[in-house]
């Protein structure tokens, strides 16, 4: 188990990464991938995960589901500097012939199914999930969900099949910060009552700032549910955290920071 303050600073890491490899690639999602940052590094270096990057498919490893699959460069991030690949190839993102592709790839390791295509990803969870209870397995099942696309009609599907089968060892975190592909989550198409819901399709529900270590720690201390129930953990986080002019802006769902703002963002993101 890492302090928080290494968890922060690792976290710092993590949010240049992303801000580099958009810049780089002159790709998008960079406001995704920065609200997730929190929740990813205590995954990966909290203690909570049991992966081994020197045997990614180990048979009892953890699975991690990525469903917000658009949000490559944090996950990407994330695993370099667990150590599944070279830091150094975090440049090749989105690049041609890479395997570090705008949506999270199969390819890489430490990444257990392709995805993007949103609202695939906790259907995959859930069957994985519902196979290890199955087999008497160890291991757990995680999926990281964005909030957009819990307007899918396939993610309710799972959440019932979950409830219904009382899949204990699934753990599912909403990264719930608020803005989809083309405006507020509330405009687009209304969650609320957001955590009532998952909670009357049978799951435990936990709400947490997306951003402190010590909740998310605090919430998957949590896991598993003690009424033999799926976790749900709704973080609430911000878009472009950690770079004050993307923070809560729809406009950083597909910007790419370039020039002066890129330099800007360089600039908040300083190590003091």
């Amino acid at each position: 188990m890492s302090d928080f303050k290494t968890l922060e600073n690792l976290a710092l890491k993590i949010r240049n990464h992303c801000v580099d490899m958009t810049h780089v690639g002159k790709c998008s999602h960079l406001g995704s991938s920065l609200s997730s940052v929190e929740i990813l590094t205590f995954l990966y270096f909290g203690g909570f995960l049991n992966v081994n990057p020197d045997k990614p498919n180990k048979p009892d490893r953890d699975r991690v589901i990525i469903s917000k699959g658009h949000a490559a460069a944090v996950v990407y991030s994330t695993l370099a500097e667990k150590g599944f690949f070279p830091i150094d190839e975090l440049k090749t993102f989105y690049q041609n012939g890479t395997r570090l592709a705008g949506h999270v790839s199969h390819l890489v390791p430490g990444i257990e199914a392709s995805t993007g295509s949103l609202g695939h990803g906790l259907s995959i969870a859930t069957g994985t999930a519902y196979s290890a209870l199955k087999d008497n397995a160890s291991y757990k099942v995680c999926c990281l969900c964005s909030d957009g696309e819990c307007n899918e009609g396939s993610t309710w599907e799972a959440a019932m099949f979950a409830g219904h089968h009382k899949l204990r060892n699934l753990l599912l975190i909403i990264d719930e910060n608020k803005i989809q592909a083309l405006g507020h989550t509330d405009e687009v198409l209304s969650l609320e009552p957001f955590a009532e819901k998952w909670r009357n399709f049978g799951w435990d529900v936990l709400e947490i700032g997306g951003h402190s270590f010590a909740e998310i720690k605090n919430a998957l201390d949590n896991f598993p549910s003690i009424h033999n129930k799926p976790t749900c953990i709704v973080a609430h986080t911000t878009k472009g955290k950690g770079v004050s002019f993307m923070e809560d802006k729809l406009l950083w769902h597909y910007r790419t920071p370039q020039g002066d703002e890129y330099i800007a963002a360089k600039k908040e993101l300083e190590k003091e």
